[in-house]
């Protein structure tokens, strides 16, 4: 049975590129916005209170901070601190929730930012009232810095290290710059591409530093020597080395295997062709990076990637629109919704499998946001799936051998 269609989250008044959930609150972020262009759509950042109401999950908007000019069109999360990448810079933000002092001050806190709370459910409509006692979400701007000095500058990736130490930024240039946090004292600035980075991974130890380009290239770094560079399609005859470029890559976890990693990419055809050939999803090794499993995952197009914490599932949006996620350990798609939303995915985000995330997913095995340049924020909900406990198998199985002899003793008198 095809899952039904997901659910509104949340809609914005702005076209929406990014999203983030934290992993230890219930508090997804999403950004956007119309650019400089003077079209009177705005730029902004919004923060949602993620909460379960009557068995489904809803989104209030907790605050709006306004980006002037700016639209964020890539974001990194660590802690309470927002990398964002507007235009050819890196915006560094820092937020902090509050408890309202008393009546009257969910309206504008002095940056002009707005605290009006409003509601959508899981279900869809919009519920415009702002609420009393609403927690408030105080925004600091700590410091920008560029980050792509190209003719038509654009930072199009960002990646904190997981123990928030390093900031890593990519864009239009072609150049990898990896920054101290959070001093933002440049490390590392080096060529990683003859074109565009569209997408970086940070390995756990933060030695080595994986790059994806347009030009059709996707390399390991260890500071600004070159480990190696990957080939998907190494052992897939009839495929020619330019007829794919890496679109994404992102290391994942795998379950119930402590220190083991797994690096995952995404292959898209470099031309667009009447009879579009599929996309493949490739599984790495993530320290020999030798490729273990490559799979097509169909023939839209896809923009984003993300993996689940537990490195259970693949989150995939394409350029049509559509949502899927795979199962990491086979490749194998296990949910799809066709044009999702109405135009391109801009971001997928897995809800985070901390104890605040496990709450919000109310008996679903994972729950992925998605958000578009239709303004929408959509939830994809996948059920738990239903296993047999490996006791019970067992005794079937036992069962089945001592059928399996009473028929041929039955069949062959003298058998036994």
């Amino acid at each position: 049975m095809a899952p039904r269609r997901p659910a509104e989250l949340y809609r914005a008044p702005f076209p929406l590129y990014t999203v983030r959930l934290h992993p230890r609150r219930p508090l997804a972020i999403t950004a956007g916005g119309g650019g400089a262009a003077k079209t009177g759509i705005r730029n902004g950042v919004h923060f949602l209170q993620l909460e379960q109401i009557g068995g489904q999950l809803s989104a209030s908007l907790l605050h709006c901070h306004d980006t002037e000019t700016r639209a964020t069109m890539t974001m990194a999360l660590a802690g309470d601190v927002i990398a964002a990448g507007q235009d050819n810079s890196c915006h560094i933000l820092r937020f902090s929730l509050q408890e309202p002092e008393g009546p009257g001050t969910a309206g504008k806190d002095g940056s002009g930012d707005k605290g009006a709370r409003r509601r959508r459910g899981a279900g869809g409509g919009a519920q415009g009232s702002t609420q009393s006692g609403a927690r408030e979400v105080r925004v600091e701007s700590l410091q920008r810095v560029r980050t792509d000095f190209s003719p038509d500058a654009l930072q199009k990736a960002v990646r904190f290290s997981a123990d928030g130490a390093l900031l890593a930024t990519g864009g239009a240039d072609g150049f990898l710059r990896l920054w101290e946090f959070p001093s933002m004292k440049k490390m590392l600035e080096f060529r990683a591409h003859d074109g565009e980075i569209e997408d970086i991974a940070l390995g756990p130890d933060n030695k080595q530093v994986v790059t994806a380009g347009r030009d059709f290239q996707c390399c390991v770094w260890q500071q600004d020597h070159l480990v190696t560079g990957l080939r998907w399609h190494e052992n897939l005859p009839g495929i020619p080395d330019k007829a794919y470029r890496y679109q994404a890559c992102r290391f994942g976890a795998v379950e119930g295997s402590a220190g083991a990693l797994r690096l995952y990419t995404v292959q898209v055809p470099h031309k667009r062709e009447r009879r579009p050939p599929p996309c493949y999803l490739t599984k790495w090794d993530g320290k020999s990076f030798l490729p273990l499993l490559t799979r097509p995952c169909g023939s839209e197009v896809v923009s984003c990637l993300s993996i689940s914490d537990s490195g259970t599932f693949l989150g995939l949006g394409t350029v049509t629109g559509s949502v899927a996620i795979h199962i990491a350990f086979s490749l194998q798609r296990l949910y799809y919704v066709k044009e999702a939303h109405g135009i391109v995915v801009t971001d997928v985000a897995f809800v985070p499998e901390s104890r605040p995330g496990r709450e919000l997913l109310g008996g679903h095995e994972a729950a992925l946001l998605s958000v578009a340049v239709d303004s929408r924020c959509k939830l994809h909900l996948l059920p738990t799936r239903r296993s047999l406990p490996v006791w019970l198998l067992l005794l079937l199985c036992a069962g089945l051998i001592v059928a399996t002899i009473l028929l041929l003793q039955l069949a062959f008198p003298g058998f036994l």
